[in-house]
This record gives structure tokens, C-alpha cells and sequence, in this order.
């Protein structure tokens, strides 16, 4: 792996870019160490809430005949076992080696209370033992400084470690407070506030593609893609359609396409979110009863090795992949195409940022790597400018952390206003000025906790 700036301007986004990383890590982020106990103690309270469940359960006195005394709950292997030749499940998806393969993807399938148990008692271990006691090992004098890095990842983002701040879990809602109500700021004047580029990695695909309709959808407020698509996935109509219909299709299908998957793992993904997230249409229907009524009989298989067959969520998803790539995005199909080409042919590829990579890469990567580099290039070069000008102006606000697409902040109360005023002006107008390779519109939200308040607790406040 080669990772190698190609001009100048590559070369000192880089070197700013790591002072101010630098800079961000000393200031470091104030943790609520009496709550990071508490949390302790309530993650250790629900496991063994769970593990009581788990070891009253019949599937349990299968797995003790089988083991006796080697039981052991932690054991995937076993428990694959205890699955597929007891149980007699059949599974799909095997190792290389030829076991079955037992990830999350594929317990999920599995229909058993016990494995449903299961799977949220390795959650609920992993937010103790990788989160909540990574942060705890981690703290000095009630502070986190989490490293930051630009050298490690293929993709010219950054990466984080010692913990890793940019994988804090944020999508089950119970886990997400548990450890994001540890993260505060320094006094009970001051707020944390976050600034989010909004679909930053599909605005700079369309810099790089220069696809029309993609273009058109980042551009223009009104328009929404993920809804159209959640209308075009789920078959609902205009009137029918929720914002959960519309998250699910957003990180189901649009997301997944985007990034290089195919239409039978998106349309598992898309089925399975019915049932998670209890999805319905906005006039009460539950929405596998509503896709019944449209003539959609169940799933399908989702069989890498076998045909889809018509009538099922599997069939309607391929046709609505179809129609996404050869008629609403097809200059954006064709682009992947003839970028992997120049790659396969040159070695490498250059970045709009002033980047060459000449790593090995699959055709998924090769897309994907330039775009997901470039969109984190925008948050780094506004990180930059924006702690130029906090010194500038000797404001009393820091920058605490990055996520990619994002900049943490701890704010002075009365500064708010002044940071947001200059965060969107170096974001929204100062970017694109810079690079003028943007050619759609760069959007941020700002989402800010009460004065005092975790991170957790945080809401979207409107620009002024």
C-alpha cells in the first residue's frame, strides 16, 4: 500500500491537517467518570439479566447435554452446533473451511428467542468491555484524548485510536445513551455541539461523476432521493410515506447500492428492517400486509446460487436496482466503469484532493476509496480553517473530536452564535471557493446539548 500526496496542496492539507489533529487531541474531552461507573454497573446488571434467560431456556439444556462440562456460552462454534445439528437449522453461508458461518448476518436469520437473547447479550458485553471500559482505561485526569490519524487507512481518511472515537455506536438507542452520556463538556457554561456535513460522500460522488440526476438531487433542497427510493423499495405511495420507511431505505438501499452491494443482500437487509424497526405506512398498515396486498409473496431465497423467482421482495429488488443504475443513474454506472478501467490499466488513481493511491484494490474499493478520501479532505481543510480562526478571534470554544464527516465541539455558552457563524462560513462558502472542483452544494447541520449536558443529549438547532 502506497498512500502518497501528488501535489502541493495534498502535500500541506496533510501537514496542517496534523497539527491541528494534534492540537484537538491535547485539548482533550471532559468524561462524567461518576456516570462511566454507574454505566458500568447497569451494562453488568442487563447482561446477567440476560444470561438468567439464556440459561432457563430449552435451547440451553441441548447445549449442556452436548458439552458438559466444555459449555461455553461464549463459544460461537458451539453454538453453532448446538444450532445446525441439534436444532437442525439449515444454514447458507459457510467458512472457508466449511462450518457454518456464524456472524451477526446469519444469527440474525435464525428465529429463536434464545439466539435473539444471545445477540443482545454480546452487545451489551461489548459496550462494557470494548467501550465503557476502553474509555475508563483510557481517561486521564477526567479527560479522553483519543489519537487521530492520517497515515493508517487506505482510503486517505482518518482513523482512530486509544479508544477509537470514530466508532462510538450510535444505532441502538439504549447503547448509544449508555456510553455517549459519559462524553461532557468542561463546566456547565459550555455545550458540546456537532457539526455534520449532510451526505457529504454522495455530494462528492456526484463531483466525481458528474451525473445529472445525482447532481439535481444534491442540489436542489426540495428533491429527496432516499424517499423517492423508499417509495420505489417498499412500493408505498407519496401519502403512505414515513421517516422510517425513508431511514430504512436511506441505509438499506441507497447507501449499500452506492457503496458497491447487490440486490440480494439489499433486499434481505430491506426485509429484515420491516420487522426491527416495525415499519408501517403512514395509515397504520404493517408494511409486509401492505406489500402482500401489491403482490409481493414473501422474501425469496436470496440465494447467491439460485434464481429469483417472481413474485418475491427478492425479484422486485433486482428490478428496482435495475432501474437505479440503467435509468435514474446510468452516468453514474458508467463512470464506475471506466474509473476502474484507468485504474486496472494505470496502477493507481488520483484524488480531486491532490491524492495517488496505488494500493491493491477489488472494483468496490477502487470507487469507493477516492470518493470516501475526498468528502473526509472537506471536513479536514474546514477543521483546519476553523481552528485558524478560533485563535484568531482568541475564543474560549475547542474542536474535541472528528467523525469523518463530522467536527465535535465543547463551546462557550455565549460563544455559540460566533462558532456557528464561523463554522458556515468556512464550510459552506470558504470550501467551496477552495476546491473548485465542488460543484454542488456543501449543507452542515448543527446539532448542540443543553448547557452542562452530555453528548448524548444533543438536538439539531436551526442556522440563523
Amino acid at each position: 500500500m502506497i498512500l502518497q500526496p501528488v501535489t502541493h496542496e495534498g502535500y500541506n492539507l496533510f501537514h496542517d491537517g496534523m497539527q491541528a489533529l494534534s492540537e484537538m487531541e491535547a485539548n482533550g474531552i471532559r468524561i462524567d467518570t461518576e456516570y462511566l461507573g454507574r454505566a458500568k454497573e447497569e451494562c453488568k446488571a442487563k447482561i446477567a439479566e440476560l444470561k438468567v434467560s439464556l440459561l432457563a431456556d430449552d435451547v440451553y439444556t441441548k447445549w449442556r447435554r452436548r458439552f458438559g462440562q466444555d459449555t461455553n456460552l461464549g463459544s460461537r462454534e458451539q453454538l453453532g452446533e448446538v444450532i445446525f445439528d441439534i436444532l437442525k437449522y439449515s444454514c447458507k453461508v459457510h467458512t472457508p473451511s466449511g462450518r457454518p458461518s456464524m456472524d451477526d448476518e446469519v444469527l440474525q436469520t435464525i428465529k429463536l428467542l434464545f439466539v435473539k437473547n444471545y445477540m443482545e447479550a454480546e452487545r451489551w458485553k461489548k459496550a462494557l468491555n470494548t467501550y465503557l471500559r476502553g474509555i475508563e482505561r483510557e481517561v486521564c485526569n477526567g479527560y479522553l484524548h483519543p489519537f487521530f490519524n492520517l497515515h493508517i487507512t487506505m482510503t486517505y481518511r482518518s482513523s482512530s485510536d486509544s479508544p477509537n472515537f470514530q466508532n462510538i455506536p450510535i444505532r441502538r438507542p439504549e447503547i448509544a445513551k449508555l456510553i455517549r452520556m459519559a462524553f461532557i463538556p468542561r463546566g456547565s457554561n459550555r455545550q458540546i455541539v456537532e457539526f455534520d456535513f449532510k451526505g457529504i460522500e454522495v455530494s462528492v460522488a456526484a463531483c466525481y461523476n458528474h451525473d445529472l440526476v445525482l447532481i439535481e438531487y444534491v442540489s436542489d433542497p426540495i428533491k429527496d432521493m432516499h424517499g423517492d427510493m423508499g417509495r420505489q423499495c417498499y412500493i408505498v405511495t407519496r401519502k403512505q410515506m414515513t421517516k422510517l420507511i425513508r431511514y430504512a431505505t436511506k441505509n438499506g438501499f441507497v447507501f449499500p447500492e452506492f457503496y458497491g452491494n447487490w440486490y440480494k443482500a439489499v433486499a434481505k437487509d430491506l426485509w429484515t428492517k420491516i420487522t426491527e424497526l416495525k415499519l408501517e405506512t403512514a395509515d397504520g398498515v404493517p408494511l409486509k400486509e401492505h406489500l402482500r396486498k401489491q403482490g409481493i409473496r414473501g422474501l425469496g431465497k436470496c440465494d447467491p446460487e439460485e434464481d429469483v423467482v417472481p413474485d418475491t421482495f427478492e425479484y422486485h429488488i433486482k428490478e428496482v436496482e435495475d432501474d437505479f443504475w440503467h435509468r435514474r443513474f446510468k452516468i453514474y454506472d458508467q463512470w464506475k466503469r471506466d474509473w476502474n478501467n484507468a485504474y486496472l490499466e494505470k496502477g493507481y488513481f488520483d484524488t480531486l484532493t491532490g491524492f495517488r493511491c496505488s494500493a491493491m484494490m477489488d472494483r468496490k474499493q477502487c470507487v469507493n476509496f477516492p470518493i470516501q478520501g475526498s468528502a473526509f479532505h472537506c471536513l479536514l481543510w474546514s477543521l483546519i480553517r476553523v481552528q485558524k480562526l478560533l485563535h484568531k478571534y482568541n475564543m474560549k470554544s475547542f474542536i474535541i473530536g472528528q467523525i469523518h464527516d463530522s467536527m465535535i465541539m465543547d463551546v462557550l455558552q455565549r460563544e455559540l452564535k460566533d462558532v456557528m457563524d464561523i463554522v458556515r462560513q468556512v464550510t459552506m462558502i470558504d470550501l467551496t471557493k477552495h476546491w473548485k472542483w465542488i460543484i454542488v452544494p456543501m449543507r452542515v447541520e448543527c446539532e448542540a446539548a443543553p448547557p452542562g449536558r452530555s453528548w448524548y443529549e444533543k438536538k439539531e438547532i436551526e442556522w440563523e
